[in-house]
């Protein structure tokens, strides 16, 4: 068999129906029993039904995600795929990641998910905070930019944005305040960025701006028991794999108020021996981010019966 990672989805890859292609699948049925039962709401109905505004909501989406990347990954198991080399996840999905690697029920996830949402949501008043894509151009000079566009404001002023997803080679999300997002993506295009890109997003997730969120997830992880890993767990704020309880939840804790490392986790899952990265759940962003970052990886995704098939084939 080929040596692989499993890697997990985070928010933006949502979509109303997005478990239908599993049927009945006994699994499927029982993650999403487990997390409704946990968050005390029907989360089989929200994905079923949407609508898809409701599925938006940061505090649906983030749950919602987490059991849809758990489910297709009880499938994997449950149809005698083998353990992955390691597992990471983008942002949100790093929870995933962590309840594959049984550091983490899904009945304790579900919960610290949409506690983490409803906290960021809280940090940054809706319309004050922004995030935009910015392609064609190299992290290095994004991060110039963000200083230079912060500096233009003077000394003493509140207004920020900072890089804060490493998505692709030349693809860089930023984050910050609205003025502080717009006067950056202006100076980035002047620059020659290709595109300066919105993001429909409520708040600037894994920006600074989000660190009162952050000690409300820190009290929160504080009460949850960890497992030892199964399975190695490449954190997206390090990019480094931990064993001890503590160190995960503090890599959780500044995880919501840093920067997602994604080139560099795959880079590093590379440097594990890895060949294919499988992302695990809906959706085929990583799939694609993961051939932008090194056409020598083979990026695949599994999330219904078809693609499951195709994984099997792939990796024997």
């Amino acid at each position: 068999m080929k040596s692989f990672a499993f890697v997990f989805p985070g928010q933006g890859s949502q979509s109303v129906g997005m478990l239908d292609a599993w049927g009945d699948h006994p699994v499927v049925a029982q993650a999403l029993q487990e997390a409704s039962d946990a968050l005390g709401e029907d989360l089989a109905l929200l994905i079923q039904q949407g609508p898809k505004e409701a599925l938006a909501l940061t505090t649906n989406t983030q749950p919602v995600m987490l059991v849809a990347g758990v489910a297709a990954w009880r499938v994997w198991c449950a149809e005698g795929g083998a353990a992955p080399l390691a597992v990471a996840g983008h942002s949100l999905g790093e929870y995933s990641a962590l309840v594959a690697a049984g550091v983490l029920t899904l009945a304790q996830a579900a919960p610290l998910v949409r506690l983490r949402a409803a906290v960021m949501q809280e940090a940054v008043p809706v319309g004050t905070g922004a995030m935009a894509a910015i392609l064609g151009m190299e992290a290095s000079r994004v991060i110039e930019g963000c200083s230079e566009a912060t500096a233009s404001f003077g000394p003493g002023s509140t207004e920020v944005v900072e890089a804060v997803n490493f998505n692709d080679p030349i693809q860089t999300v930023i984050a910050g305040t609205k003025a502080g997002v717009d006067k950056a993506c202006e100076l980035l295009k002047a620059a020659g960025a290709k595109r300066a890109l919105p993001l429909p997003v409520s708040a600037p997730f894994h920006s600074s701006l989000m660190k009162p969120a952050a000690e409300k997830l820190r009290m929160a992880l504080a009460d949850v028991v960890l497992a030892v890993p199964q399975i190695p767990v490449l954190n997206n704020v390090d990019v480094a794999v931990q064993q001890d309880a503590d160190a995960i939840r503090d890599a959780l804790y500044r995880q919501a108020f840093g920067a997602v490392r994604w080139v560099e986790c795959v880079q590093a899952l590379k440097g594990r021996g890895i060949t294919h990265i499988i992302e695990c759940g809906p959706g085929k962003v990583l799939a694609g981010l993961t051939k932008r970052i090194d056409p020598e990886l083979v990026g695949a995704a599994l999330f219904d019966p078809a693609t499951l098939a195709e994984t099997r084939e792939l990796l024997a």
